[in-house]
């Protein structure tokens, strides 16, 4: 897996969401189109678990958290930016989404829930502010951020 690869499988997914509202609609459309056990959710998962493997995904750490920004807002995924996570039992810092964030979640070990949420997709809209959370086991957490905007809060 290389990093364009990643960013071809990513393109995949982003062509069919550009334009389209940051809201539960869309999570909606997500979990319907690409849904856990589907080819392009598969791919997508075992391509971050081989990024992280081959050291150029999750390659920094803090708190317990592994993460990095994968692929910067570009035209060739629709101006969104991808970042992936690699969460356990732990809680994130707290950050607002000035434009929305799609969060697609993988998990490794357990039932690892997302704020809440198991395998597939959720959606904050824009202006939306949490402190990312997994509970109950290990997961990746793939973020499509329009434009790549994210705000760390207090």
């Amino acid at each position: 897996m290389t990093p364009d690869a990643f960013q071809a499988l990513i393109a995949k997914v982003t062509a069919t969401i550009a334009g389209k509202p940051v809201d539960a609609s869309l999570a909606a459309f997500l979990n319907e189109r690409f849904p856990p056990g589907s080819a392009e959710f598969d791919d997508i998962a075992a391509a971050c678990k081989q990024a992280v493997a081959d050291g150029w995904m999750c390659e920094r750490e803090h708190g317990g958290i592994k993460y990095g920004r994968v692929i910067k807002p570009c035209d060739a995924i629709h101006g969104f930016s991808v970042d992936v996570v690699e969460m356990g039992d732990v809680v994130g810092p707290q950050h607002a989404h000035p434009n929305g964030e799609i969060d697609m979640i993988m998990p490794l070990d357990g039932a690892p829930k997302f704020d809440g949420h198991g395998a597939g997709w959720f959606v904050y809209g824009p202006g939306t502010v949490h402190k990312p959370t997994v509970a109950g086991g290990r997961a990746y957490v793939l973020y499509l951020l329009p434009q790549g905007a994210i705000e760390f809060t207090r």
